[in-house]
């Protein structure tokens, strides 16, 4: 790390950081939804421009300065490389089958009598299925909002059980952008961060389940479940059967044996593809855009479906949208956040900028739970300011990591907390994009939903009390 040859204050070390936050608020403001469409990676640059400029007036080279960024763009080759597997894995497990058969299966699940938690568990598995808390309440949200309302369910009700199990597959699910943005801020692999969440995230959603299964047995429902024709519409268009679930499993089995990131998904995407051609080829045919299934008919339909995007038209309308998947060039906006923010990072921290808000963290945070508590209070604050959950981890990310290894605390420890505090409560903040647009799409206010977001609300009280108590808190002496 190259080392100013002047000291800089905290006053001087704070500016690129609220010029920032400044220009990504604003951008919000100006451009919604589409902030991460350009704006926020542009305003990024713009902070390390002016930390740049700092730099020059503490005599600091520029050529020093670019080298500090190409270090960090380089430590997180491996991330980008993963986003694009997870990519091309999410767009063969929807050609394949694997993703509908998943859907299909969790709709089995829905009861009147369970109404309120099974919303969270089928959100549960769809989310961690398709890796987006937007897409899953876009469609089976929708559709859960519709049955909760016919059934006499509060909708705030049935929006929080929706939105709760909507963000417990965004956190968790390898194919969420979230859940491969953390570990690549923090320093730390995918399948590392997955596991330590899995301490703090399980507790969560049982709890949460648990409150759901309460207010489900105080609340009196009227009339049936009807989901019948979400199902024949997807077993009119796939082939659904057991089957589907061995390449799922031989991942789940591939990650248990701590098999390489890269392998494992790459693994995945050639068994959906494998799938694809056994059980849908008349869909891999339509994806392809050739008249009938031949090698380059084949060829063409699952390298389509690997780059993207790729959508597949079923007779339910509310299953368009969640039949569709943009394959590696979905994740080409997550990778462009990801390289703005390292040279943004990467400015900070040849200025000495980042080491100088460190080491007052630090000061500030005597103990290793004032540190956590710290991260996320700058998470909170990120969400309510930034409005945006994608800035909500990487500035803390790159804030805090010095902090967390002058601490002796292993990576996963951020990652973990920068999902617990930073990905789930952006959609409790209404000026934010994520509360805005689950607001928007589901047709319940923010507010009323707020209460019974109770996955949102405990997570980030959940990482707190495991560092309160010392629970699961790897030290980076702890590491083999």
């Amino acid at each position: 790390m190259t080392k100013p040859q002047t000291s800089i204050s905290l006053f001087q070390s704070l500016i690129p950081v609220v010029i920032l936050v400044a220009i990504l608020g604003f951008n919000v403001y100006v451009f919604g939804d589409n902030a991460l469409s350009g704006s926020n990676q542009f305003a990024l640059l713009l902070g390390g421009a002016v930390a740049a400029i700092i730099g020059f007036t503490k005599k600091i080279s520029f050529e020093k300065m670019l080298g500090n960024v190409a270090s960090n763009i380089e430590t997180t080759s491996g991330a980008i490389l993963i986003l694009l597997f997870v990519g091309a894995l999410s767009g063969t497990w929807l050609i394949s089958g694997i993703i509908p058969a998943m859907i299909y299966y969790g709709l089995e699940i829905l009861s009147p009598s369970i109404f309120l938690p099974a919303c969270v568990v089928i959100c549960s598995i769809i989310s961690v299925a398709t890796g987006s808390s937007w897409t899953t309440t876009a469609t089976v949200g929708i559709a859960l909002i519709a049955i909760g309302g016919s059934l006499g369910f509060s909708l705030g009700m049935v929006a929080g059980a929706v939105i709760s199990g909507a963000y417990f597959g965004d956190k968790l699910s390898p194919m969420s952008d979230t859940t491969n943005l953390a570990p690549a801020m923090a320093g730390t692999d995918l399948f590392t961060h997955i596991k330590y969440m899995l301490f703090t995230t399980v507790p969560s959603i049982v709890i949460t389940i648990i409150l759901f299964t309460i207010i489900g047995l105080m609340q009196s429902s009227k009339g049936n479940v009807d989901v019948s024709q979400m199902q024949e519409a997807i077993t009119t268009t796939f082939d659904i059967n057991g089957w589907l679930f061995l390449v799922p499993a031989l991942v789940i089995f591939l990650i248990v044996r701590k098999t390489e990131p890269l392998i494992a998904l790459f693994v995945g995407t050639m068994g959906g593809a494998l799938l694809a051609l056994v059980f849908q080829p008349d869909i891999v045919v339509k994806i392809s855009g050739e008249g009938q299934m031949s090698f380059v008919a084949a060829y063409k339909g699952i390298i389509n479906a690997i780059s993207g995007p790729a959508g597949i038209d079923t007779s339910n309308a509310e299953l368009v949208d969640l039949f569709k998947s943009k394959g590696m060039a979905g994740m080409l906006n997550t990778i462009w956040l990801i390289l703005c923010a390292m040279t943004f990072g990467g400015f900070m921290e040849a200025i000495g900028a980042l080491d100088k808000i460190s080491s007052s963290l630090l000061k500030a945070a005597k103990s290793v739970f004032g540190l956590f508590a710290s991260t996320v209070a700058s998470c909170l604050a990120l969400n309510l300011t930034a409005s945006d959950q994608y800035l909500a981890i990487v500035v803390p990310g790159k804030m805090f990591k010095n902090a967390f290894k002058e601490k002796g605390l292993a990576p996963e420890n951020l990652s973990r907390t920068l999902e617990d505090s930073g990905t789930v409560t952006s959609v409790l903040v209404p000026w934010n994009t994520c509360g805005a647009y689950q607001s928007n799409v589901l047709g319940v206010d923010t507010m009323a939903y707020i209460p019974y977001a109770f996955f949102n609300i405990i997570s980030p009280f959940m990482t707190l009390f495991f560092a309160m108590f010392s629970l699961k808190i790897r030290m980076i002496l702890d590491k083999k």
